[in-house]
């Protein structure tokens, strides 16, 4: 039997408690592209002229409180920027936006920084390093790691 192409994420749909709140926070401070809206339950958002990357709706949670820190369930969203002038600016929108970062990484094989969306979920804005940049150790497995990203040298180099 031929092996099966391996499945690539689509897209991620989340629970939310105000759509109008998190399509203004997806769409301004991320910087998607609403592509059609679900009644007034429901939005898709998408980059690049895709149908939606990110789905967003209120069917069992409009108006509820976020769920509890460190429970099971969705950690991070992550959205991957073409390069490092390109996540400065990215960047730049959500402190501008008063977004507060809940962390700053250099993974070695990225760089990401972090801060949650109005609903407490978790987003990730991060942009890779060449693979041949990556690190490894002395069987050549990736060696990804958790050290400090500076901020403000990614902020100063923002398109």
């Amino acid at each position: 039997m031929p092996h099966a192409a391996p499945p690539v994420l689509g897209h991620v749909h989340l629970r939310v408690s105000d759509l109008e709140c998190s399509i203004a926070f997806y769409r301004d401070v991320i910087g998607l592209e609403v592509t059609q809206l679900y009644g007034a339950e429901a939005a898709f958002l998408a980059s690049g002229g895709y149908h939606h990357h990110l789905g967003l709706n209120t069917w069992a949670s409009r108006g509820a409180a976020p769920g509890p820190k460190g429970h099971p369930g969705l950690f991070h969203t992550a959205f991957l920027y073409p390069d490092r002038p390109s996540l400065g600016a990215a960047t730049r929108r959500v402190l501008d936006a008063g977004v507060a970062l809940t962390g700053a990484a250099d993974h070695g094989v990225s760089e990401a920084v972090y801060f949650d969306d109005p609903d407490g979920n978790g987003v990730e804005l991060y942009r890779d390093r060449a693979p041949e940049d990556w690190p490894r150790d002395a069987q050549g497995r990736l060696a990804i790691s958790n050290e400090p990203l500076d901020v403000a040298a990614l902020l100063a180099e923002a398109a």
